[in-house]
């Protein structure tokens, strides 16, 4: 399924923002061929829409390598003899074949560009990739990606992989450009006997060898790249199952290590509450047939399109720190990466620049969440604990074409744009509308970009947020709300306002509480504006920056 543009990652969000931004926001000063090969589009790229993968490979775990093959079908979407598909230079590339026919290729860096016979608008095709290698190892998972080969306290193989921000061309070759997605995939993977492989959708069969089990898994749906995933060890396995409001089932299905399955029991009690609250603000669980699972990894955790991987250690927070800075105990893990099945996995980005989307979105969630579930005074307290995190030191946005995502304050700063937006709207039954029509409906399986979600929203709330959307992810800084108050007599007084922006044409509204029962709503924009109010004493004026993302500048 060839959607938009292309698109992303949607890795974690370590142990403080702060550590995490440092890690991964400082964007490249200047751009090389192997940039654009992986981030552009180009005729090789845009000639071909796939819509089917067979990845079977056998993984050798003591020499840590793998060998196999991805079958790629595809429609024809204009003429074309060459077409480009990428794996990692590190991964042999054996044969590529057509209808049983050797093909000829040339490597550009981590590019494949493949000798076809000439392809007419509207055919379709097959092509098979041999190859083998020992892809490339995690040195930290997941923001580092690659393969982590470990051992569970039985000294058996735990071993799992995660590649967003590399690209899944580090372990399969594939059409890295994740604005085009498969319609549906299968993965086949072989490993040695006593072990089990963890992968996406529904497990079809097991087939016992000599000395190795072949497992067969079945994704229906479309998937990124980046989401296919393996994971070994010596699982055990649990399933429970969550019923919708409209009485359908879902399947919900638990791998862990053995020695952690009561633990496992007890903490993944939180996974159906939390699908409730999904189900309420975003709609149902998006891979139904494919169902729900969470898979313990060597890891701390990833979006995993339908076998979330899980790392957290079974403890509240983020590996037991206070991640809500709140003292709230739910375990972020699960929270956070269920809620990219909605924002990432369904609802996703075209090019890596909009990774903000699924990043942004999926935080978003967890207040939602929250709101759900403790209600919304705290809800409120949550998204604001999180400011103090927030750099605003890159751009939210990142650099389109070449595989660049913007800053890693596409996390909170996401989270609290999204919720300024939503006391912007200051309308709740269409705030939410407009939150569930995006996933549940008009952009579910899709690929988008920027200008996507902009129109959408200004179509929906029947308003110009432009400015809005560009002045908080397009630029570094927030806006500034500059005042003034000067008394006039008694207890009425000037109040003169105006937002500092980089948007020449930027109109906000904020609210202002004046000790009155309800706050009164002011709308600024970049020139100086006037009004006056009554106040009993002066310092009964509270403009509201915890309903807004912005800073304050009296003068």
């Amino acid at each position: 399924m060839q959607r938009n543009l292309f698109t992303s990652l949607a890795i974690l969000f370590l142990l403080t923002q702060n550590l995490f931004s440092q890690s991964l926001i400082e964007q490249k000063k200047e751009y090389t061929r192997t940039d654009s090969l992986r981030g552009g589009l180009r005729a090789e790229r845009t000639c071909f829409d796939v819509t089917f993968y067979e990845l079977n490979i056998k993984v050798d775990t003591d020499k840590r390598s793998i060998a196999g093959s991805n079958k790629i079908r595809f429609n024809t979407v204009h003429d074309f003899s060459t077409l480009q598909i990428d794996l990692y230079q590190n991964l042999k590339v054996n044969s590529i074949t057509k209808d049983g026919k050797e093909l000829k290729y040339r490597r550009e860096f981590n590019a494949i560009f493949v000798d076809m016979p000439e392809m007419k608008k509207g055919s379709t095709g097959e092509l098979i990739v041999n190859y083998e290698g020992k892809p490339t190892e995690a040195i930290r998972p997941p923001w580092d990606g690659g393969f982590t080969w470990s051992k569970d306290n039985n000294g058996k193989l735990w071993m799992g992989v995660s590649c967003e921000g590399m690209g899944a061309s580090l372990w399969w070759p594939c059409k890295d450009y994740l604005g085009d997605e498969p319609d549906s995939m299968r993965i086949i993977c072989t490993i040695p006997n006593g072990l089990k492989c963890v992968s996406n959708g529904v497990e079809e069969r097991e087939v016992a060898n000599d000395s190795t089990t072949t497992f067969y898994w079945k994704v229906s749906y479309p998937i990124n790249n980046y989401n296919v995933t393996l994971n070994i060890a010596d699982y055990a396995h649990f399933s429970d199952e969550y019923i919708a409001d409209d009485g359908s089932k879902l399947a919900l299905d638990y791998y862990v290590l053995p020695y952690n399955l009561d633990k496992a029991k007890l903490q993944f009690m939180q996974v159906k509450p939390m699908l409730k609250c999904y189900e309420k603000y975003l709609g149902k669980y998006p891979f139904w047939n494919d169902g729900y699972a969470l898979v313990e990894t060597p890891y701390v955790g990833m979006e995993h399109q339908g076998a979330i991987a899980y790392g957290n250690n079974y403890k509240t927070g983020y590996s037991g720190r206070d991640y809500s800075r709140i003292g709230l105990d739910f375990d972020y893990i699960i929270i956070h990466e269920s809620a990219h099945e909605w924002w990432g996995n369904s609802v996703s980005c075209s090019d890596l620049a909009d990774m903000w989307i699924h990043e942004g979105f999926a935080t978003y969630t967890e207040a939602i969440y929250v709101e759900c579930q403790f209600g919304s005074d705290t809800a409120l307290k949550y998204i604001n604990a999180k400011r103090s995190g927030v750099g605003n030191k890159g751009t939210v946005v990142g650099i389109y074409g070449v595989n660049e995502e913007g800053s890693g304050d596409m996390y909170s700063k996401g989270m609290l744009f999204l919720h300024t937006l939503r006391h912007i709207v200051n309308n709740d039954k269409m705030w939410w509308s407009t939150i569930k029509g995006m996933c549940d409906t008009t952009f579910k399986f899709k690929n988008i970009g920027y200008d996507d979600v902009v129109n959408y929203f200004n179509k929906k709330t029947k308003r110009d947020l432009s400015p809005i959307f560009d002045q908080y992810l397009r630029h570094k800084k927030i806006p500034v709300l500059q005042y003034s108050l000067k008394k006039i007599a008694g207890d009425h007084y000037e109040f003169s306002y105006r937002w500092e922006t980089d948007e020449k044409y930027f109109s906000m509204p904020f609210f202002v509480a004046t000790g009155d029962k309800e706050d009164k709503i002011f709308t600024g924009t970049n020139n100086l504006q006037r009004a006056t109010i009554v106040l009993n004493k002066k310092n009964e004026l509270n403009i509201r920056d915890d309903l807004g993302y912005f800073d304050i500048q009296k003068e």
